[in-house]
């Protein structure tokens, strides 16, 4: 996932999904990811502060203000653009060309691809997608550069989790 300025999505010279402010996020489906891991994962990305507040008050060095992440993408009224990619789950240890066997099926990441596009308007006004299994053109204005990795395969309990 991508804090952005700006992001959209072409396939075929045709924008179907852009955004101001935002994140534009990567979703991969790997085999045995759940409906649970689904729910995990989206209240996560939309409430991870990872937008710059107001600097701070204090000075830190000669007149620059510190600022600090403790916005969320709903703070600032933002929006989230998702591209499916199973290439997340290419795996490369075994020589040169990598291997997608990790990928959930294509039907099946389907279904899970709607259903977080589904779930994740039901959290945040816009939503903006690309379009699943299409060739993509993904363009942005990557913000810091901000970039995060986040894998439900990976997570462990914690008091701050949702």
């Amino acid at each position: 996932m991508q804090r952005v300025r700006s992001a959209r999505v072409e396939v075929e010279g045709e924008v179907v999904g852009a955004i101001d402010r935002g994140l534009l996020v990567y979703v991969g489906f790997g085999r045995g990811d759940t409906d649970a891991d689904r729910a995990w994962m989206l209240p996560k990305i939309v409430g991870l502060r990872i937008f710059e507040d107001e600097p701070a008050e204090h000075v830190v060095e000669a007149g620059s203000r510190a600022k600090k992440m403790a916005l969320s993408v709903v703070d600032v009224g933002g929006a989230l653009l998702l591209v499916s990619q199973f290439t997340l789950y290419g795996d490369v240890r075994g020589g040169r060309r990598p291997s997608f066997d990790g990928a959930m099926p294509p039907e099946e990441a389907q279904r899970a691809y709607d259903a977080t596009v589904r779930d994740a308007r039901a959290l945040l006004s816009r939503v903006e997608t690309g379009r699943f299994r299409a060739e993509m053109q993904v363009h942005s204005v990557n913000d810091g550069p901000v970039t995060l990795v986040l894998d439900s395969a990976t997570r462990s309990p914690s008091r701050a989790d949702p």
